[in-house]
This record gives structure tokens, C-alpha cells and sequence, in this order.
């Protein structure tokens, strides 16, 4: 009876058809999503909140704020002042951190079970009840601006990038780095902070994942405890510019007297699963790992074994935005080798395979190694709760999570050649990584 009456309190609890982690869900009549994975092996659990708001959602001539208030987050509350939580999860032999992606902030524990319920209350207090000082805000910020110098301004490598993604999107937010523009960052206030704070963290903005020694049955209390007596407010809408048609390729070329080894990359604006053509997601992931993802891709077998031009090759791609995503290709020359020659080699490989497509060895071989890291995706809570939050968080589902094993079968070569002309045929950002050229070649 106790278990109808709470049921009755939230709306739409149920759980999710058995499949690859077999996930119970519930929505808190605030708003609040909560999904939790059972894993009985160990009396551990890892307490995860996941915000609908990330770096793209920055407002103009802010970049770097979702980041910004992710460091403020753990500034206290009344009940809770200054490292009270951080000491409480290291006292008990917890972990905790934080991150900041373009389209989600997150917030994570892993502890002992029975220190559950405590970082429950201590997540939920934070989340309304934030203290924000005017001496720690400027603290903050010169540790953001630390961070951005260590492991941007520092990293000729991590600055073409931060160039390169500038270039490909030509009016999408996700063309600001997550951690800011450095002349932005230096403007960012408390009022600034707490404005994003006030609109951005609260019940129905967020979704609760919970992975460990627990069930649905257990958490629920705990959740209507601690989350459910908080103030329900509509969800902010997420207002964003979107991409125009692309007209032209791009090059952008980046020289650095720190730079030991050159490198060769190109990206291409892609399909994401929840944005543009979704029906090619899939078949790009596949793509990626059969043209770049290891030693038995196309590019490692051609650049690196047979033409033993390239020290390394590989190509990614991006499913989980809410918005269109990327595909990217890169390599790096062996000593002797030229970045034309890999660039060159590097279209060789794509235009064969545009031409005759993927074989069904690759195809097969590729959907073994998909499923194989679901299956082993089952032996890490903190994973586990990072999957459902990164892919609840872009708009996918349980669902779209416990039958992706299956889909990734049904995937045809003839599908995985629509996906790749519909990317690769495409305009492209291809970006070059060099040494600075010595004086008396600048002056020629």
C-alpha cells in the first residue's frame, strides 16, 4: 500500500522494457526526471544530476558562464557552507567531480550506498540554494582563466581545434569553446552567474541518474525526500541560432614555435541523432570506426602499414548533440613525410570508399567491437550513469539506449554508403598543425 501511495505521488513512473541495463524510470510531480540502474555486485552507487544547459547556451558576449558556474557550484550553501559537501563524500570514502559539455552540466558522486541519501540532500540544497560571494566569484574566475591558459592558450594542438570549430560553424553557438573566450571570461560577474543559476537549476531542467547497489523502490523516497519538495518551474526554452547551408571548403592553417610534429585534420558538419538527417547517426558511427577507428581501419592499414606514410590516422564522429554534430578525419606524418602527401593519401581512401563503399567484413567486424563495449559497458556504474545522462541529455530515450545493440545489427552497407556521401561529399574545415617557419623563410 505504502508503495501504491508513493507511485501515486510522481507522474508516469515505469519501468523500461528488458533489454541492455534494463533501467527503471520516474518523473517527480516537479518535474524532475529520475532514472535508475541496478547493479547488486558491490554496496556502491554513483548519484549523478544532469542540467539541460551547457556551453552553447551561453548567452552573447558571455562564452565561458555554464563553465563558470559549474566552479561556483561548490561554493556552499547556508545549511551546507564552503567544502561541506566535498568533505563529507571524501570522509566517507566517496569521489566526486564535475564537467561542462556544449550541452549538458553534470554533477556526480560515487559512494558507499548508505551515504546515498546524504549527497541526495546535500545535490538538492545546491541546487536551490547556492551562495554566491562577490570575493569568491573573482577567485573563481581567475581560476578559469588558469584553466583556459593550461589547457588551451598552452596546446597549439588544442588551439587549431578551438579554430578549426570556429570556422565550421558558421553561426551555431557551437563555435565557442566550452571554457570561453578569454576576453569574455575576464567580464563575468556574480550577477552574471546568478542570473544563469536562477534560470538554468531547477527540478524540471534536470534528470537524476542513479547506478549501483540500489532499485527504483529504494530511491524514490529518498528522491521525493529531497528533490520533490522543491519549487516546480516551467523548463526554460533553449533558444538557439542554427546552421545556414554551407557554400565553401576552409582551411585554417596554425603555426607555433612549440609545435615538434606536424599534423593534418579535416571535420565536416554531420547529422547528429537528433538533429538533420538522424537516419544516418548510426551508420556514421559505424563509418567512422571502419574508415579510422584502429588498426584494422582503412586509413591506419593505408597511410600507416602500406604506404608507411602517417604515424598515426583515425577519424571520429559525434552522435550524442542536440544540434548538428561533426565528422572528423586526421593524421601525422612520419618523419620524412609531407602533410601534402597525407593529404592527398587521406582523399585517396575516402573517394574509394564513396566509390565502392565498405565491405561486409568491415561491416560485421565493426558491429562486433559496437556491441562487445555494451556488453562491457555493463561493469562501470559511473559509465553506466554517464551513457543514460549524455543520451537522455540530447534527446534520445531509455528506449533508443536499451535497443541500440539490435539497431547497430540492422545497419546495411547500403545505409553506411547513403551516410557517407551525404557527410564526406560535403564542404569540409581542413586545419594544419606546423612548426613556425624559421626567419629567413618568413622573410622570403
Amino acid at each position: 500500500m505504502a508503495l501504491l501511495a508513493l507511485a501515486m505521488a510522481v507522474v508516469g513512473a515505469h519501468p523500461v522494457w528488458a533489454g541492455l541495463f534494463n533501467p527503471e524510470t520516474a518523473t517527480l510531480a516537479n518535474g524532475l526526471e529520475v532514472v535508475v540502474i541496478s547493479d547488486h555486485r558491490a554496496p556502491v552507487v554513483t548519484h549523478m544530476i544532469w542540467y539541460r544547459v551547457g556551453s552553447a547556451d551561453d548567452p552573447s558576449g558571455k562564452s565561458g558562464l555554464a563553465h563558470f558556474l559549474e566552479h561556483l557550484m561548490f561554493k556552499g550553501t547556508p545549511s551546507a557552507p564552503g567544502d561541506t559537501f566535498s568533505a563529507l563524500v571524501a570522509g566517507r570514502g566517496g569521489t566526486e567531480n564535475a564537467f561542462t559539455s556544449l550541452d549538458y552540466t553534470a554533477y556526480f558522486q560515487t559512494v558507499p550506498v548508505q551515504q546515498l541519501d546524504a549527497v541526495m540532500r546535500l545535490e538538492a540544497d545546491r541546487m536551490v540554494n547556492l551562495v554566491l560571494r562577490e570575493d569568491e566569484v573573482a577567485l573563481e574566475r581567475e581560476v578559469i582563466l588558469e584553466e583556459r591558459r593550461s589547457r588551451t592558450d598552452n596546446d597549439p594542438s588544442a588551439l587549431l581545434s578551438e579554430q578549426m570549430s570556429a570556422t565550421l560553424y558558421l553561426a551555431h553557438p557551437y563555435r565557442i569553446p566550452v571554457i570561453g573566450w578569454e576576453h569574455e571570461m575576464r567580464q563575468l560577474t556574480l550577477d552574471d552567474a546568478r542570473a544563469f543559476y536562477e534560470r538554468h537549476y531547477e527540478p524540471s531542467n534536470a534528470v537524476l541518474v542513479i547506478a549501483g547497489d540500489v532499485t527504483l523502490a529504494e530511491v524514490l523516497p529518498l528522491a521525493e525526500a529531497h528533490y520533490g519538495t522543491l519549487p516546480a518551474r516551467a523548463r526554460p526554452p533553449r533558444d538557439r541560432v542554427q546552421e545556414p547551408p554551407q557554400r565553401a571548403n576552409r582551411r585554417v592553417e596554425f603555426r607555433d614555435s612549440r609545435v615538434t610534429r606536424a599534423s593534418w585534420r579535416r571535420i565536416y558538419i554531420a547529422p547528429s541523432a537528433n538533429r538533420g538527417a538522424t537516419e544516418h547517426a548510426l551508420p556514421l558511427m559505424l563509418l567512422a570506426d571502419i574508415l579510422g577507428g584502429g588498426s584494422n581501419s582503412r586509413l591506419y592499414r593505408e597511410l600507416v602499414v602500406d604506404r608507411e606514410l602517417a604515424a598515426e590516422t583515425g577519424s571520429y564522429y559525434s552522435v550524442n548533440r542536440l544540434d548538428d554534430s561533426q565528422f572528423g578525419i586526421y593524421a601525422a606524418p612520419n618523419p620524412g613525410s609531407k602533410i601534402a602527401d597525407i593529404e592527398v593519401a587521406v582523399a585517396e581512401v575516402v573517394a574509394e570508399l564513396l566509390t565502392e563503399g565498405v565491405t561486409e567484413q568491415e561491416l560485421e567486424r565493426s558491429k562486433r567491437g559496437m556491441r562487445a563495449s555494451a556488453t562491457y559497458a555493463r561493469d562501470n556504474m559511473r559509465g553506466i550513469a554517464r551513457i543514460f545522462g549524455i543520451t537522455l541529455l540530447t534527446g534520445a530515450t531509455n528506449e533508443d539506449i536499451e535497443s541500440w545493440p539490435e539497431r547497430v545489427s540492422a545497419v546495411t552497407a547500403a545505409e553506411i554508403a547513403a551516410a557517407a556521401h551525404h557527410v564526406l561529399d560535403g564542404y569540409h574545415v581542413t586545419g594544419l598543425l606546423l612548426p613556425e617557419l624559421a626567419k629567413a623563410e618568413t622573410a622570403r
